[in-house]
Formats: C-alpha cells, sequence, structure tokens
C-alpha cells in the first residue's frame, strides 16, 4: 500500500477518526510520519485533558508500519511491547513525530542477517505546538528475516 493511501485510511479509521486522531503526513519513503490529536469535548478524560489511552493509540502503529514497509517483505515485524510515561496534562492538540533512520534500518539488516531475531526500542516524544512535552511513548519491536522453505533458520 502507498503511504498516501495508508494516511487517508488512517483518517478515516474508527479507532482515529472518533479518537480525534489525524495522520498529517506519512512520507513516500516511510521514514516520517506526523500525527496530531486534537482535543475536544469527546475525548477529555474526567479532568478535562487528554485520555491516555488515545495518547498511546496516536502513538501505537507507526514504528511498526514504517519499520516494516522500509525494510521489505524479507523481514517480520511485530509489535513487542509499549509503555507510556505521563508527563504533563494535556490541555491542547498534542503531536507526535516519527523520524525513521537508514542508520537505524541498516543496523537491523545487519544484526537480523544470520536468522536472528532483534528486539529494539523506538521512542516518540507527544508535544504540543509549543513544545511542551506531554508524554514520551516507548516501543519494542521485534524484527527478524522471514525464513525459506527449506532454510535451517
Amino acid at each position: 500500500m502507498k503511504p498516501s493511501t495508508l494516511r487517508r485510511f488512517f483518517n478515516l479509521w474508527p479507532p482515529f477518526l472518533f479518537c480525534g486522531i489525524r495522520v498529517e503526513a506519512l512520507a513516500d519513503d516511510w521514514h516520517y510520519a506526523r500525527v496530531r490529536l486534537k482535543l475536544r469535548w469527546y475525548n477529555r478524560n474526567y479532568v478535562g485533558t487528554h485520555f491516555g489511552g488515545n495518547l498511546f493509540s496516536m502513538t501505537d502503529p507507526f514504528w511498526m508500519i514504517m519499520t516494516m514497509e522500509a525494510l521489505g517483505s524479507d523481514y517480520v515485524v511485530w509489535d513487542k511491547a509499549g509503555a507510556i510515561d505521563f508527563v504533563a496534562p494535556g490541555r491542547e492538540d498534542v503531536f507526535a513525530e516519527f523520524r525513521l533512520d537508514d542508520t537505524v534500518l541498516d543496523a537491523l539488516r545487519t544484526a537480523t542477517a544470520n536468522g536472528d531475531k532483534v528486539l529494539r526500542w523506538f521512542e516518540t516524544e507527544v508535544k504540543t505546538a509549543a513544545g511542551e512535552l506531554v508524554a514520551k511513548v516507548r516501543k519494542q519491536l521485534y524484527v527478524r528475516r522471514k525464513r525459506r522453505p527449506g532454510s535451517a533458520t
């Protein structure tokens, strides 16, 4: 699927649409994404700030999809673990940016070249438009080369 098609799909996907999550950018090379979470009356928590589940949801699929697409079809990429650290209450729209460097992809290719799996953590900061840190989200990915029929690995 093309990044532009996936971006449009995400923006109509009910779990994102009804939480106020919008994918603003998804680079053609899968190396960059920018996501916005709008603060609305229907997605606030009890004290009127961003619901923590939405803060996590806005970051959830991007590291896995970007890494999987950038590495190509010879690799298995799965989410393994996730964690969120709430730093400050989100009282306005917030943003998350994802940048996947070629050095990370090269390191994953090298580490998985002999069939071994790799577990790698990625971190994303959720910030306001003014740059105030609201949350830090960590996602751990499982990555390995696909096994070929008849191979020992």
